[in-house]
């Protein structure tokens, strides 16, 4: 199971399961959103002060370089939407 969030302004970290990966998930509050993203789940724009939920591979120590941030519709939906395909992997810790 992931470590508790420590980062400010996130919520909850759960690990969930996205096309038989382990995910690491991070809610995000609006007060903590300050610039956009673009969901992956749909392509538009995740706008400040949006809550929304940031996802990596559990397997990658921070997941830095291949965090996606999601509106949490989206990551509900994720088995119906598909994200852009993340950089390659670096190895297992």
């Amino acid at each position: 199971m992931a470590a508790p969030s420590t980062a400010p302004g996130s919520g909850a970290q759960t690990e969930e399961d996205f096309d038989g990966v382990p995910y690491v998930v991070r809610t995000v509050t609006g007060s903590a959103s300050t610039k956009p993203y673009r969901c992956p789940g749909c392509d538009q724009e995740i706008r400040p002060a949006t809550p929304h939920v940031v996802a990596w591979p559990a397997d990658v120590a921070d997941g830095l370089d291949v965090r996606r941030h999601w509106h949490r519709t989206c990551w509900a939906a994720r088995d119906r939407r598909r994200a852009k395909p993340l950089p390659p992997r670096g190895p297992r810790r």
